[in-house]
């Protein structure tokens, strides 16, 4: 669910709410900041006064030769002081990256980490919604934005500000106040020009980035589902979906070249037209006498100091603009309400063998759409409680709602007499372990997968839970073990073999609850009956909730619930639903059918 408060693409967060979103990141290192605003200052004093420098040096040359002590030696000192000056200003430029190098990594790793976290803690209806290469292409750029935006505000933006503040009071001080009032002239032109097209040229940005995600978004989704793509030969399909995305970036980032365009060539003139200016404006006063050849000098050394970062400064404020873009998709993320929520004083689950009660619970996914109509039963502690029925009936849900991924809409689920929402979500979710119908695995080695389930076990304790789930054997002969890498979501592995890896990671978890979510549906007859003894034996002294379609899975189950249309239409042991010939029975009969008919054929 969305946050209702929160901005949509059309109504865009403030620059300054943005910026002060970041200051809680950037509290911790309030010295080293400092530090590096101290570094900068020396180094911008240094470099004021080497135009200073050079003045004199320029006087200095042109005096009368009668004094011939004073050429000698005069411009020898000015040179070393002129060198000072300009090592010093390196110096501490340099320095100041050094400290502050370290500010701008952490808070990008900071920011990036509490959206993973917040990514992770979000309910499960958001993650069904969304397009997974669209997020991570948002939380990519959102990252490295802000590492970008404090680099550009502290490197570029408040030197030249203050750069130029210095140069417009040395100016006013040594000179008339001419040279200040053509300065400031220009720069206000400047920065008019430059802000009135950079939000111009903003929109074109924002479409540019959504069309960017758009893109990332339909590869990524077209490339984890590569083998539906070749089932149905869909291949120029998917191209032709991802080249519609992309042709939508190229017209917007074709449009935010040609503004940004129009952006250099303005600012480029305007600068041009100021500098052309205050040349004339000192080579009049030298020519009236007023100035001298080193004040000449000095005018125009500061004048190109003054023009490289004011060209970057434009730059920077465009860049400043789109970063502020990427951040604010990052803080959208961030804006994502959990469906979910521990209640104040919410308590941990302690049992290690827990009594689950389901009573008269409701729920559906939309409102509009019931899936769940008073749904009542008891798992008693330790013992084996099955749900069966067609698709559709509801069963999966059950596992959802107990593993609190939603809360009931109506009606209440208890372990041990405590209501789920007074249960913490994680000592929960670390009291269950199941073993699903599709098991999604990650692109790493076998015993990563396994170890899954518990990542402080050992490498004996994997391979003890890989032998109960009867897979050892088959990892052994593998020609790199257990150190196997099994693909994008276990790709590389067949159905059964991933199902195995599924019912060793639950094993290792050792839980309290088990949940079989069709556990045996990817194997074979023979595999599943040598499965289904061991499934049997960890059930014991575990509180289990099997949800199966294969009746011949659930026989011994202590009840068995026959679902239908999001209610139980009826329960009962293997035997007493076969003697009341029900639906459960009739059930049985066509799935005996089926298999004489499979073995026939076979």
């Amino acid at each position: 669910m969305t946050s209702t408060n929160r901005p949509t693409n059309t109504e865009t967060q403030s620059t300054a709410s943005i910026l002060r979103s970041l200051l809680p990141f950037l509290k911790p290192y309030v010295g080293r900041i400092v530090l590096a605003l101290s570094c900068l200052v020396i180094a911008k004093l240094a470099g004021l006064t080497v135009p200073m420098i050079l003045k004199r040096l320029v006087d200095g040359l042109a005096l009368p030769t009668a004094a011939d002590a004073l050429p000698l030696v005069l411009p020898v000192s000015l040179l070393l002081a002129y060198g000072a000056a300009r090592l010093s200003e390196r110096v501490f430029t340099e320095l100041r990256q050094i400290v502050f190098a370290r500010v701008m990594a952490r808070a990008s790793r900071t920011v990036m980490l509490k959206v993973f976290r917040h990514l992770h803690a979000l309910s499960l209806r958001f993650h069904l919604a969304r397009r997974t290469g669209g997020v991570s292409r948002d939380v990519e750029r959102g990252g490295s934005s802000i590492s970008d935006l404090l680099d550009w505000t502290l490197y570029t933006i408040v030197p030249t500000i203050l750069e130029i503040t210095l140069v417009t009071v040395v100016l006013v001080t040594l000179y008339d106040v001419g040279f200040a009032v053509i300065t400031g002239i220009t720069l206000l032109a400047y920065v008019l020009w430059t802000i009135r097209v950079t939000e111009w040229r903003t929109g074109y940005y924002r479409a540019s980035i959504e069309a960017d995600t758009a893109a990332s978004a339909s590869a990524v989704d077209s490339l984890l589902n590569y083998e539906t793509v070749k089932y149905f030969s869909n291949e120029e399909h998917e191209a032709q979906r991802y080249d519609a995305s992309l042709r939508r970036m190229e017209d917007a980032n074709v449009l935010s070249y040609k503004t940004l365009a129009a952006l250099n060539i303005g600012q480029n003139a305007v600068i041009s037209i100021g500098v052309t200016a205050l040349m004339w404006r000192a080579a009049s006063g030298v020519v009236a006498g007023e100035l001298s050849v080193g004040d000449l000098v000095l005018v125009n050394a500061y004048l190109l100091q003054l023009a490289a970062p004011l060209n970057f400064l434009g730059m920077m404020y465009r860049e400043v603009k789109q970063a502020l873009s990427n951040i604010e998709r990052l803080w959208h993320l961030l804006d994502e309400q959990r469906d979910v929520e521990d209640r104040d004083g919410a308590l941990r689950v302690q049992a290690r063998q827990p009594e689950i009660v389901f009573d008269q619970v409701q729920f559906g996914y939309d409102p509009r759409r019931p899936i769940l109509q008073g749904v009542s039963f008891r798992v008693p502690a330790g013992g084996t409680v099955a749900v069966v029925g067609h698709s559709g009936a509801g069963k999966s849900t059950l596992a959802r709602l107990l593993y609190r991924f939603y809360d009931v809409t109506g009606g209440a689920i208890r372990i041990d007499g405590i209501d789920l929402r007074d249960l913490t979500q994680d000592s929960l979710r670390r009291a269950i372990a199941i073993v699903p119908q599709d098991t999604v695995l990650f692109n790493d080695s076998i015993r990563y997968n396994i170890r899954y389930g518990r990542t402080d076990a050992n490498d004996a304790e994997v391979e003890q839970a890989a032998r109960a789930a009867h897979i050892h054997d088959v990892i052994s002969q593998w020609p790199d073990g257990y150190a196997s890498e099994v693909g994008e979501r276990g790709l590389k592995l067949s159905g059964g073999e991933k199902q195995r890896v599924a019912i060793a990671r639950a094993l290792l978890k050792n839980p309290a609850i088990l949940i079989f979510d069709e556990a045996t549906s990817a194997l074979d007859s023979k595999s599943e009956r040598a499965i289904q003894s061991e499934l049997d034996r960890i059930q014991q002294g575990r509180t289990t909730l099997v949800i199966a379609h294969r009746l011949s899975t659930v026989m011994n189950a202590d009840e068995i619930l026959v679902m239908d249309a999001g209610q139980i239409v009826e329960r009962g042991t293997h035997t007493a639903l076969l003697a009341a010939d029900g639906r459960y029975a009739a059930m049985w009969r066509l799935q005996q059918a089926e298999a004489v008919d499979a073995v026939g054929a076979s």
